[in-house]
Order: structure tokens, then sequence, then C-alpha cells
């Protein structure tokens, strides 16, 4: 007698479940690949060699400099621009080889990046694994991922010519959106788990959780502009700044355009971080409260994103007072990571209704 399984019995769903998991772990592996290379763009920005290689070339651009005149040619490009004549006299050829294998580094790594990616996505669509709504959610990821490689050249060209670094809201841009897409390949590995039968959240708990995550990505990008804007290194005293929890309105406006103030004025950048980072700690608090009296799984979820939210506070408080060393720069920015990744799980796995998993739809 043939057995026909419904779609949406607990074994058919665990059946497509064991059948989807190395398209889960693949995705897991790339989020933590494209982890790697937003931690490597820190590096890339802590060391100063973001505009080490001053041109673009996506595909020959993997061949490194292999002789010294190679070598030796690639420093003459990076004399001709202003962060070299105006910071950078006198460098040697050996100090021009760290910071250049650093940002071909980080640019190696977007390239296999494309591999990685690639390679498996044509593999599990030839084996049936990749269906319509799946396939657009990973062309869409692989789109997002081409223009972020178009985004960061961007970025790198607006420090050729006239400036000696990279444009801060460039800069921003590059890092929210590499955020972005790490998040969404997040959710979609984390959507293609199977769903518990669990009580549903109500929407305020399910706003609190989607409002924690669009919190995480305003900070990622006030971050950003603290970086660039040197913000961390000034007003290194904690918890007042400039020897005021909240300071005036004539020093936080100081700039005759007030919206410059946000991204330019280094102790509105610096009090901006400063506010959502209270903002989010206060929110995660309550989240966590509110969850704790409804599903078991989504209160633990929120619980542990509330530890991770804490922690990377005071990581930030730490980094504040300590003039932004190195490490605990490059520590805080992984925290960020960390935190979103958290965040972004906790808003796909929160239950708003006990239905099954929606990998049939994959």
């Amino acid at each position: 007698m043939k057995i026909v399984l419904k779609a949406n019995t607990p074994i058919s769903r665990k059946s497509q479940a064991d059948r989807m998991r190395p398209v889960r772990h693949w995705l897991y592996v790339f989020a933590a690949l494209v982890a790697l290379m937003v931690v490597l763009g820190g590096t890339t920005r802590l060391t100063g060699s973001g505009l080490s290689i001053t041109e673009w070339k996506p595909v020959t651009g993997i061949v490194p400099p292999l002789s010294e005149a190679d070598w030796q040619a690639e420093f003459e490009k990076y004399k001709s621009i202003p962060q070299y004549q105006q910071i950078n006299q006198g460098m040697s050829l050996s100090e021009f080889k760290f910071i250049y294998v650093w940002e071909w580094s980080h640019r190696a790594l977007g390239r296999l990046l494309a591999v990685v990616f690639l390679a498996p996505f044509f593999w599990f669509l030839s084996r049936g694994l990749v269906g319509r709504a799946l396939g657009w959610k990973l062309g869409g990821l692989f789109a997002l991922g081409l223009l972020q490689g178009t985004i960061g050249w961007w970025m790198v060209v607006s420090g050729l010519s006239e400036r000696t670094d990279v444009s801060q809201y460039r800069l921003a841009v590059h890092l929210t959106l590499a955020c972005f897409i790490l998040a969404a390949i997040v959710a979609v590995a984390t959507s293609l788990l199977p769903r518990r039968k669990e009580k549903a959240l109500p929407a305020r708990a399910r706003y609190g959780a989607v409002s924690i995550l669009v919190l995480v990505f305003t900070q990622i990008f006030l971050g950003a502009l603290v970086a660039k804007t040197n913000a961390g290194l000034t007003f290194n005293t904690w918890p007042l700044i400039d020897g005021n929890f909240v300071p005036p309105p004539a020093s936080l406006f100081a700039m005759s355009s007030w919206w410059r103030n946000l991204f330019e004025n280094v102790l509105t950048v610096q009090f901006d971080h400063r506010m959502i980072a209270y903002a989010l700690f206060a929110l995660a608090a309550w989240h966590a409260f509110d969850t704790e009296r409804h599903a078991r799984a989504a209160a633990l979820s929120a619980s542990i994103l509330f530890a991770l939210v804490t922690a990377q506070a005071m990581l930030g408080v730490l980094t504040l007072l300590w003039a932004a060393p190195f490490a605990l720069a490059l520590l805080h920015q992984l925290g960020a990571i960390v935190v979103l990744v958290a965040a972004t799980r906790h808003v796909v796995g929160t239950p708003s209704k006990t239905s099954a998993s929606p990998l049939g739809r994959a």
C-alpha cells in the first residue's frame, strides 16, 4: 500500500529539513566568510591600507606583485595620490608592502566569495535543492554582492584625487551594505530550519524584535561614521561627553548646515552613537523581559541577544576610554557582527503563528 505524507506533517517537515541541511551549512559557511570580509575591511582601515591599491581590476587584480619591479610599479602609483604626498611621504617599499598586502587580501577574499557562492549554488540547483522562491533569494544575494564590490571601488575613488582618505559617507554605506548582506544570508539560512510548533508572540514582541534589528543597523552605520571621522579618538570620557551628558545644541550643531553635523561634527557623531547604544540596550532589556512571558525558545533567544548587546556596550565603553587601540577597535567591530547575526536569527526565528516550516516554499 502506498503511503502519501501530507506536506504539513511533522515527518515531511523533518525530511525536508534533512534534505536542505547541505544548503543551510553552505549558507552559514558563506556567512562566516562574509563576516571575515567585514573584519578584514576593518583591519584595512585601522592599518591605513585602503588606498594602497589605486586601480580596480576585478579579474587580473587577483595576481599580486611577483617581482621587485612589480612592487616598485605599484609603489609609484601609490606615490601619485594625496595620501602618500601629504601623510606617508618617505614611506619605504617594505612599509608599502605591509599596507598593500592587507588591501590585496581584502579584495582577494571578495573574489573568493564569488566562487564559494556560485559553485555550490549551481550544484544545488542541478540537484533540485533550490526551488524558485529560494532561487530568487539567492540570486538577489549575488546581485547585492556585485553591488557591494562596485560601492567598494566607489569608496576608494573618493580618496585617490583630492582627499587623503575615503569619504565617511561612502564608508558608512559600504559597511552597512556588507552587514545587510550578512544579515540576509543568515536570514535565508535560518528560514530553512524546521519551525517548532510554539505559542505565537504578540505583535508587540514581534515589533520589538524588528526594532532591535533596525537599531543595530543604525548603530553600525553610525559606528562607521565614528571610525572614519576619528570621533573615537576624542571625548574619551564616559558617561559624560565634553563635560555633559547631553552637550549644548550650539556645540552639537556648530556647523552652518545642520545636517552636516550628523556626519562630520565629531562631537555630534559620537553623541549620536552613544544615544543609539543606550536606546538599543534599553529596548533589548525590555524585549527580553517582555518575551519571557511567552514562547520559551523566543525568550531564550531574546535573553541571549540582550546579553550580547550588553557585552558589546561594555566593549564600546572600554574602546572609547582607551582611545580605540587596534585590538579593542577590531574586537568592537566583531562584536557588532555577532549582535547583528543574533538579532537577525531572533527576528526570523520568532514565531508569528503556529505554522509549519517554510521549507516547502524554498
